[in-house]
């Protein structure tokens, strides 16, 4: 194991003295400030546009990065003192309708003919912001971190406006200065623009962009060259109330009507014009889509994502520590169980090298559940080395006060504390053709003081035709994190990926080639407990329909007794062996029809000599761009030995999206889940009555499925409006 860690370090000290400079630096776009007023109104000839410099001559992303595109786009900015402004021109190759899902904001990327801008205020190659639109005019925009991920919960109050034509589709727009950070006096920020045209199934890219690498990777951006340094923002104060009335009932406990009256603020205040403090108070989240549920045949906790505002919004500096399955912190923790109080949180940038992430909040206690009143705090220090990387310290706190409740056997049920101090170091080369990260992390919980460390690192190169990739992970056994998803514990983990990728000269198939896994974990004495080696061959058509077929080989030692259908009959012995073969195939249809679909299966063993099959699939059929319809089922036949023997679970869950325009939304779904004998209907109207000012109605049901029986019943009214100065 100690090897193991010593290689990681001396590969990541290599990487490290390679570092080199921007790689995009001759593709720049001169931005000169207009004195006539710009209407932002879909239409290209106004006159602020006259002596605006065009960018044109697109790359080609997709089919193949090695070529001009053959859409044309042209591109123009201008600016004033209160806004950034956007012009672009995107003409047809094929004529027919555009590819649009929907007018709702933040649509689904490969699934619409759009135009997105990335910008890199601080040229740093790591964080930006994305703005953009679909061929209908429905918003896109996104932060971006860690220099190619975005966060599209990040949203802004601003203009644009499109207009179609047989010839072309015109996007405009106009950003308010205030609603972006960047550095003051600062003449250069890093820029691009990216197109997709589904109807030639064309990606293209203002700068030359490595098709293994997505349109938002800042680290292949161009420069906006400023003819002055881009005007202060004016203080940026936004207040948003909200007013919330609702009426539940649980008819299982056979209770009565329970009615909620409830009003509660965010706030968010731009100290600098890159440093955000966001404050909320007695917060509500009834509006938040409702979990998608799954069939949960998994011998540990499952992960469900969080999709609360106030944890979302500069997300990475809280929640992107560590790894999937190895998160110090996870906000879905906070508020379980128990409503929020208040929150604060402290973000952004200090200066082009440091970036802080503060939290603090306090939940309330529960006297029904025995949860105390309990306060969390999370604190995260970024400081950028090199081209693209950096280096962190971060402090997690969950705090209980008034403790009182106890177990059967008069234990403490809730600990004082539980506390993680940890150092993560984020490794990005300057061409994104290395990346990696190492970490380290210590937990401090009354009474335990020994292997209560967590160390775990991984490191990536990528270029056109291989993907190489490695990955160590080491948990404690005492290592404790109960603010984070931690689902395992007392382990040594090794996750080699080789990839291979083919590109044909001619035919229906753009790429394909072979993708080998393995991952093993052992125990802390390095005893081999688990592994998987899986083969996959996934293969990408020039439609950009995927097909991919796969065999794997797995081995469980079971650690605990384990119930292989999760319908507590009876487990499986702790320490038993089980070893099987299994294979499948995923699909997912090309994006570009109004009717998509997509499947996957698995064939083969499972516990205890076991069969067990797998079939899943999703229908879609869309009227664009108001409603898309879509049909998501999974299928399990399971056969076991006695007392299982033959088990079927049945999840099926049909959806409607309704976008009557690009301020009225409806969306409603049913979830049957055969396993947990719960079918759940939920419908959600949501009137966008002023920009980022909603008036929410959400009805909510729970049944029992055998006589359709009413388990519990909501209905909510929320109202809120963003005021901003």
């Amino acid at each position: 194991m100690k090897a193991v860690v010593w290689v990681f370090c001396i590969m990541f000290l290599l990487v490290c003295s390679a570092e080199a400079q921007k790689k995009n630096e001759r593709y720049q776009l001169h931005i000169k400030k207009t004195v006539v007023p710009v209407d932002v109104d879909g239409e290209p000839n106004d006159k602020g546009w006259t002596n605006a410099e065009p960018a044109t001559d697109f790359n080609m992303m997709l089919p193949m990065d090695t070529s001009k595109a053959r859409v044309r786009t042209v591109v123009r900015m201008t600016y004033d003192d209160e806004h950034l402004y956007v012009l672009a021109e995107c003409y047809n190759l094929v004529r027919g309708s555009y590819v649009v899902e929907s007018l709702r904001r933040d649509f689904a990327y490969v699934k619409n003919d759009n135009f997105l801008l990335f910008i890199d205020p601080f040229e740093d190659a790591t964080n930006g912001f994305s703005f953009g639109a679909n061929a209908a005019g429905a918003q896109w925009d996104c932060n971006i971190y860690e220099g190619y991920k975005y966060d599209l919960n990040w949203d802004q109050k601003w203009i644009s406006a499109v207009k179609n034509t047989k010839e072309k589709w015109v996007f405009e727009a106009a950003i308010p200065f205030k609603s972006i950070r960047y550095k003051k006096d600062a003449t250069r920020w890093g820029i691009n623009f990216a197109r997709l045209d589904l109807k030639t199934t064309e990606k293209s890219s203002w700068t030359p962009i490595p098709r293994q690498f997505p349109t938002a990777s800042l680290a292949y951006t161009g420069v906006l060259v400023w003819d002055t340094a881009p005007p202060i923002p004016r203080l940026n104060v936004s207040v948003i109330p909200y007013v919330l009335s609702g009426i539940s009932r649980n008819y299982e406990s056979v209770g009565k009507p329970a009615y909620r009256k409830e009003i509660g603020v965010d706030a968010k205040f731009s100290l600098t014009p890159s440093l955000n403090l966001d404050l909320t108070v007695n917060p509500d989240f009834s509006q938040v889509d409702v979990d998608k549920q799954v069939t949960n045949l998994d011998r540990f906790e499952l992960f469900y994502p969080e999709r609360r505002q106030f944890f979302l919004e500069n997300g990475d500096l809280f929640a992107n520590i560590g790894y999937a399955t190895l998160r110090p912190f996870f906000s879905r923790r906070i508020g379980l169980g128990s409503p929020i109080h208040y929150g604060a949180k402290l973000s952004g940038k200090l200066n082009k090298d440091w970036r802080v992430g503060l939290m603090n909040v306090e939940s309330a206690r529960n006297e029904g559940n025995g949860i105390p009143t309990q306060n969390y705090t999370v604190a995260n220090f970024q400081r950028r080395v090199f081209a693209r990387s950096n280096i962190g310290i971060f402090f997690i706190n969950k705090q209980s006060y008034e403790l009182s409740n106890t177990d059967s056997t008069g234990k403490q049920m809730f600990n004082l504390y539980n506390r993680n101090l940890g150092v993560e170091y984020n490794l990005a080369s300057a061409n994104n053709l290395w990346t990696g990260k190492m970490m380290v992390i210590k937990s401090f919980v009354p009474g335990r003081t020994t292997n209560d460390l967590v160390h775990a690192g991984h490191l990536q190169y990528s270029v056109r035709r291989w993907t190489v990739s490695a990955q160590y992970e080491y948990v404690g056994e005492n290592y404790i994190a109960e603010t984070g998803y931690v689902p395992r514990s007392d382990y040594f983990k090794l996750n080699p990926i080789v990839s291979r990728n083919f590109f044909p000269k001619g035919g229906i198939v753009l790429s394909h080639g072979p993708k080998v896994t393995s991952t093993v974990y052992f125990d802390t004495k390095l005893k081999r407990t688990d592994y998987e080696h899986l083969l996959t061959y996934p293969v990408t058509f020039r439609s950009q329909a995927v097909l991919a077929p796969w065999v794997s080989k797995d081995y469980v030692e079971l650690l605990l007794p384990f119930d292989p259908t999760n319908l507590l009959k009876d487990t499986l012995a702790r320490f038993s062996k089980h070893s099987w073969t299994a294979f499948g195939a995923d699909f997912t249809s090309k994006p570009q029809s109004v009717f998509t679909y997509g499947f996957s299966t698995r064939y083969g063993g499972y516990y205890a000599h076991g069969k067990r099959f797998i079939f899943s699939s999703e229908l879609g059929y869309r009227l664009q761009p108001y409603v898309n319809v879509s049909l998501s089922a999974t299928y399990n036949d399971i056969q076991l030995p006695s007392p299982w023997n033959h088990v079927n679970f049945l999840l099926i869950g049909p959806r409607i999206d309704v976008t009557m325009s690009s301020s009225l939304f409806l969306t409603g779904y049913l979830q049957y889940n055969e396993q947990t004998q719960n079918m759940n209907v939920n419908f959600r109207f949501q009137w966008r009555y002023k920009p980022a000012s909603d008036l929410f109605l959400v009805y909510t049901d729970n049944y029992y499925p055998e006589n359709l029986s009413v388990r519990n019943r909501a209905l909510v009214l929320k109202i809120n409006y963003w005021w901003n100065q």
